[in-house]
């Protein structure tokens, strides 16, 4: 199959796999076009809301309809690495045996991962970044795709432990849930109290979903837009000449250059689902907010003047 073909055929399904998710999760469209933008662009995301906004059902859903394996893992402030990466145990005869851990799944729910301390934390980073765990001094791979879906609440900052500036930066997008609408929620009030539930269909197959990521990446980007993309993610750096007005008096640090990559990378999956051969400067801004939210760290000047990482993100533009 050709690229172009590829990207049509691509264009269809994920229609229908919006359609399919839409049977269970009512509204929260632009959350789920983050999260699948990021499935198909090979990152990983941090789903940032208060409790009770169906983001467990909302990636249970997704992963039933990508045809995926999903694992939950409930981080709490005494779990272990051991208790996600899996252990060696003695085995009958007394030889050791690697038990697996609840990280071998194509899709993680990480609820809450700002409840656990560091040390565990980290122990997902090796997962996200080499697609493999470390046990032992015995290295597994994860089954392709890989993908982690990492939860936190804004509100209770009691026992929690903020995740460093070094691990946010390897989530591609940081998206922000809302509560859904008066009409929304009256249609979910209706959907959720009556003995009828609705089944989700599988839509793809894993190896399917990798075709689609290296047809994602074959296609081409005009340099301008890529000159784009690096110079929006310079402008947010305040020592830098080319800073913006905002960023200079609002931001203590800015972006790096895993910004630009996955400004490009989520351009691209973005501009192939509106059927495009190429994106540019319109769908790197589609994308960027996401991108860039959690990536720069505001002053206390910000902070007590109440702009929003939106406000100096939007000035980019």
């Amino acid at each position: 199959m050709s690229d172009v073909t590829a990207i049509e055929s691509f264009v269809k399904k994920y229609k229908a796999l919006k359609e399919e998710i839409a049977k269970v999760i009512v509204g929260q469209e632009d959350v789920i076009d983050q999260i699948l933008i990021s499935i198909f662009s090979g990152g990983h995301s941090l789903l940032i809301g208060v409790p009770g906004l169906a983001k467990t059902l909302m990636v249970n859903t997704i992963a039933q309809a990508l045809g995926l394996d999903f694992k939950r893992i409930q981080f709490t402030p005494d779990l272990m690495p051991s208790d996600i990466l899996g252990s060696e145990i003695l085995d009958e005869d007394r030889k050791f045996k690697f038990v697996k851990g609840p990280i071998f799944a194509n899709i993680i729910l990480a609820d809450e991962i700002n409840r656990t301390p560091p040390k565990t934390q980290a122990a997902l980073l090796e997962a996200m970044q080499e697609r493999a765990v470390t046990v032992a001094g015995h290295q597994y791979k994860l089954s392709l795709p890989y993908f982690v879906l990492a939860t936190q609440n804004p509100i209770e900052q009691e026992g929690t432990y903020p995740l460093p500036e070094a691990q946010l930066d390897r989530f591609m997008f940081a998206i922000n849930l809302q509560y859904p609408s008066f009409q929304e929620e009256v249609e979910v009030v209706k959907a959720t109290t009556t003995d009828v539930t609705k089944t989700v269909n599988s839509l793809f197959t894993a190896q399917e979903i990798i075709d689609y990521q290296n047809v994602i990446r074959r296609i081409p980007v005009a340099d301008n837009v890529i000159e784009y993309a690096v110079s929006m993610v310079g402008k947010t750096r305040p020592n830098s000449e080319a800073a913006a007005d905002l960023v200079k008096e609002y931001i203590d640090w800015g972006a790096g250059p895993r910004a630009s990559q996955n400004l490009i990378l989520a351009a691209k999956t973005y501009a192939t689902t509106k059927g495009k051969f190429s994106p540019d400067a319109e769908d790197i801004q589609a994308v960027a907010t996401s991108i860039l939210r959690h990536r720069i760290i505001r002053n206390y000047k910000a902070e007590a003047e109440g702009i929003t990482d939106e406000t100096v993100i939007r000035s980019l533009f």
